[in-house]
């Protein structure tokens, strides 16, 4: 299954996260990946920093220079990757990736998640950030794999 959402700020791109946030915990409680793309400067933090809103998660940045931001509520934690830096598969298990995919009633969220597709399940909520032809206006496509919510992550 796939959504398109369409926005026109910063804010729109958070309630959309906010919207899809909403939409996983309610339908896959025991955690989920979140794989996104995007190029620079897109809104894949805004994205996440909606996704996290909810959850009742402020404060949200990029990760950029740490690689990963952890974020704790009292129902779920978030992961928010920025795999923009990793070389290769060395560099991701060096930062302890397989142990945040799996812990159980987790959200990872991936920025750059195609420089680490090889590495990552199968079963994963996808998300592309596209610019439109305004200077702020985004295309989000929402992607659900075919899997039942008790077997993702």
């Amino acid at each position: 299954m796939q959504k398109i959402y369409y926005t026109n700020s910063v804010e729109e791109t958070e309630d959309i996260g906010s919207q899809i946030s909403d939409f996983l915990t309610e339908n896959y409680p025991m955690g989920a990946i979140i794989a996104m793309r995007g190029e620079m400067g897109v809104g894949k933090t805004a994205f996440s920093r909606g996704f996290c809103r909810p959850l009742g998660i402020t404060g949200v940045k990029s990760p950029t220079y740490t690689v990963v931001n952890a974020h704790h509520a009292p129902a779920h934690n978030v992961y928010h990757f920025d795999m923009y830096r990793i070389e290769g598969e060395e560099d991701l298990w060096s930062i302890g990736f397989e142990d945040y995919v799996a812990e159980a009633g987790a959200y990872l969220i991936i920025e750059w998640s195609e420089r680490i597709a090889d590495s990552l399940p199968r079963e994963r909520f996808e998300v592309e950030i596209l610019r439109t032809d305004t200077d702020t206006g985004r295309k989000i496509i929402f992607t659900v794999p075919d899997v039942q919510p008790e077997d993702t992550v």
